[in-house]
């Protein structure tokens, strides 16, 4: 006889773990300001180049 599933235990499982890569994201991301010396500028500043960098299609351009 097969052992019933607890499904409760596996979302939990699955929160956790979807936690645990979005708390590794963040940190990774805080870990790329820091080596690329963005949080030496303005909040608004580091928007506005994200945002030109987003938008812009030509790859070479985004890379500068």
């Amino acid at each position: 006889m097969r052992k019933p599933r607890d499904i409760d235990a596996e979302l939990q499982a699955l929160s956790d773990k979807a936690k645990l890569l979005k708390a590794r994201k963040v940190q990774q991301l805080g870990e790329l300001v820091i080596a690329t010396q963005a949080d030496r500028l303005d909040a608004d500043i580091l928007a506005g180049v994200l945002l030109t960098a987003v938008q812009n299609k030509d790859a070479s351009q985004q890379e500068a």
